[in-house]
């Protein structure tokens, strides 16, 4: 068995990869793995489009401002672009040309390439010499690298152009080191968020397997095993459903299995008492017929107990089942009234005054024929465990927002110690007398759970006049109108 357990167990297990602890890791992960990227991306595109648009800014302002300073004459000169350019000292680009109109190179401010007198190849002049301003940014090779271009235009004409050149790798490495900065913080976000993905999902999954392990073992028949989760997330409120789950589950399996071996001894009884009396007849040749018809009416007895036994099973098979009753306005005090009237011959039979204080106008929502039962049941036992010369007295009536049957005996009383199981089934406090009376110990079960489908109740105490016990079977009331209870 424990074999067959283990190995049902193991076949059970869910794979890593399916398990919740493999989804909600990489759930976490892909989640940071997204921020990471978006960090990782984003502000670097911000950054690098505001840089191209300061530098842009500065470059095609400094072309205008040289090609404004060069367009004061008529001729544009290589002395004259020499002298105005000795005057812009505030020029940050990296090379500064200044061409003719033919694309002439008349001044380069280059200390290691100085071209001037040659022709300017470049697309950005000749796109100036046309009379546009033109600039183009890239980021290449660890730097950004800008270039500008402005026509000096004078009276309409185009004198020449001024072609700036710009190559900044200082904002290049503080780019890559902001990039360096988020990629090393990256790193150590992926590490801290794998090591609290893995404790977080190992948490989660440890309440889960608890919870689990727990489920299999009350599907094993443990009921009394309880789920130990502590907290209070919703893990730790699924394992309090469940433990009050396998209370209820255990509370019935422990009221099952009293009620099958007191149903198992209660049948035994009867059925042991007629194969006993049948032997007897079959085995003994010699018997007369006044013993045998002795013997035959205690088996009819029996037999009648073991029918009174099986009917009563049967009602608290269709009281558990909880099938709906229909339901009517009736009075308590007439269905009490009838069922006094049935036992009042074996009140008498018994040397048992029977009374009666039945109000007016105690109606309640129920089923008559249940009503019945349960005053039968009541007042039968209150006659049957009476004492010669003693009294039962019978009363209905109205109690705030309820109606009340009260049964008072005044018979040898119930224990202190008894009176919390007086309802149990086939529980019974005195067992010869109660077997000598024809009692099965069902008739206070089946009357409370009657009770309790009606919405009603029934509880007991000792009598406060003195010997005996009084029942109370509580029931909502009917409003005025009769449409239903209080």
């Amino acid at each position: 068995m424990a074999e067959t357990t283990v190995a049902k167990e193991r076949t059970s297990r869910v794979p890593i990869w399916r398990s919740i602890r493999a989804k909600y890791a990489l759930t976490y992960l892909l989640v940071v793995a997204a921020i990471i990227i978006i960090m990782n991306t984003y502000p670097l595109f911000m950054v690098e489009d505001m840089v191209f648009s300061s530098k842009a800014t500065a470059l095609r302002r400094q072309a205008l401002v040289i090609g404004s300073a060069l367009s004061v004459s008529e001729t544009l000169t290589q002395e004259s672009a020499g002298q105005t350019m000795a005057l812009l000292e505030d020029v940050q680009a990296t090379r500064v040309l200044v061409t003719d109109g033919e694309g002439r190179i008349l001044y380069d401010n280059s200390t290691l390439d100085d071209r001037t007198g040659d022709f300017a190849l470049m697309g950005e002049v000749v796109a100036a010499l046309d009379g546009r301003d033109v600039w183009r940014l890239e980021y290449r090779d660890g730097a950004f690298r800008g270039r500008a271009a402005a026509p000096v235009v004078y009276r309409g004409e185009v004198l020449g152009c001024v072609y700036l050149y710009e190559y900044d790798s200082e904002q290049a490495d503080i780019l890559l080191s902001i990039q360096n900065n988020l990629r090393n913080i990256s790193i150590i976000i992926c590490v801290v968020a794998a090591v609290l993905a893995l404790l977080f999902s190992e948490a989660l999954t440890r309440s889960a397997g608890r919870l689990l392990a727990a489920i299999r073992r009350l599907q094993g028949g443990e009921y009394q095993h309880r789920a130990v989760i502590r907290g209070g997330d919703e893990m730790a409120q699924l394992a309090g459903e469940f433990n009050q789950m396998a209370e209820r589950l255990q509370t019935t399996e422990e009221a099952r299995r009293r009620f099958v071996s007191d149903a198992s001894h209660e049948l035994k009884t009867p059925l042991a008492s007629i194969r006993l009396l049948t032997d007897s007849i079959l085995q003994n040749d010699s018997v007369d017929m006044d013993t045998v018809r002795e013997f035959v009416s205690d088996i009819g007895d029996e037999a009648d107990r073991l029918t009174r036994i099986s009917e009563r099973l049967l009602t608290l098979t269709r009281l558990d089942a909880g099938a709906e009753r229909e339901r009517e306005p009736v009075e308590l005090g007439a269905v009490t009234a009838r069922v006094a009237d049935m036992l009042l011959p074996l009140a008498e039979a018994n040397d048992i005054t029977l009374e009666r204080k039945l109000e007016p106008a105690c109606a309640l929502l129920a089923n008559e024929d249940d009503l019945y039962q349960v005053a039968f049941n009541l007042i039968e036992n209150a006659i049957k465990y009476n004492v010669p010369g003693g009294r039962v007295e019978v009363s209905v009536f109205r109690q705030e927002d309820k109606t009340v049957l009260a049964v008072a005996d005044t018979g040898v009383g119930i224990p202190p110690e008894d009176m919390p199981r007086i309802f149990d089934r086939f529980y019974r406090v005195d067992k010869a007398r109660s077997r000598e009376r024809g009692g099965t110990g069902l008739g206070l079960s089946i009357a409370r759970d009657t009770a309790r489908l009606h919405n009603g109740d029934i509880t007991a105490e000792p009598n406060p006049a003195g010997r005996g016990t009084v029942f109370y079977a509580e029931f909502p009331a009917l409003t005025a109108e009769g449409g239903g209870p209080e």
